[in-house]
């Protein structure tokens, strides 16, 4: 087994252990309804962010050429999935890590899914990822993944009265406070994703031979 495969084995294996402990511990601590609590759950940034995650690595730890694994190992999925979590370990980092005290596995689980595997991830996309394919546009259409997501987020806490995140409770802050939230969001999110296709076609360039012209 190759470096690269140990590395997405090992970044599988930390993933879904979160995410499988993360559901466990809020089954144990639940205060709704069980289909409540499965719908808030996948309601979170963070777990479907993270989860994709896992997905990748598990396509690259068993590379069987089926749609999805392809379309997963691509250079452009890597480099989206890689911001997107990033974003997840900014935004926790930055405005939600004061809001609670976790302790025990719980404080595990929270720093695997907000601090070590967005920086694992992170070192993957750095050292292993072939960028040869990297394309502006197979990059940017993942954007389709964070809209998709907002607009659910944003539909359901205004049917059900739950936001998974304050900076989008629009009953609480407002709707101009909501959508600056966003904004601010957005652009950071464009920003980290075209920094990372610079640094991508950077170390494609740099990883060519030097050919020299006749």
């Amino acid at each position: 087994m190759g470096i690269k495969k140990k590395l997405a084995s090992a970044g599988m294996c930390l993933s879904w252990f979160a995410i499988l402990a993360q559901f466990a511990l809020m089954l144990l601590n639940r205060e709704v309804s069980l289909m409540e609590s499965i719908i808030r759950f996948f309601s979170y940034f963070t777990i479907t962010t993270n989860l994709l995650v896992a997905c990748y690595f598990t396509a690259i730890a068993f590379p069987k050429n089926t749609g999805w694994r392809n379309s997963l190992r691509s250079s452009g999925a890597a480099t989206a999935i890689t911001t997107c979590i990033l974003i997840v370990g900014i935004i926790y980092q930055a405005l939600l890590k004061d809001l609670w005290q976790p302790t025990g596995l719980s404080l595990l689980v929270d720093q695997l899914l907000h601090a070590v595997i967005p920086l694992f991830m992170l070192a993957y996309w750095i050292g292993t990822i072939k960028h040869q394919n990297l394309g502006w546009k197979s990059v940017y259409n993942w954007l389709l993944y964070p809209v998709g997501y907002l607009l659910f987020a944003l539909g359901r806490g205004y049917t059900s009265g739950f936001y998974p995140y304050p900076f989008l409770n629009m009953k609480h802050i407002g709707l101009t406070q909501t959508a600056i939230n966003i904004g601010l969001i957005a652009l950071v999110t464009i920003l980290m994703l075209t920094l990372l296709i610079v640094i991508g076609k950077t170390i494609q360039r740099l990883a060519r031979p030097n050919v020299q012209q006749q």
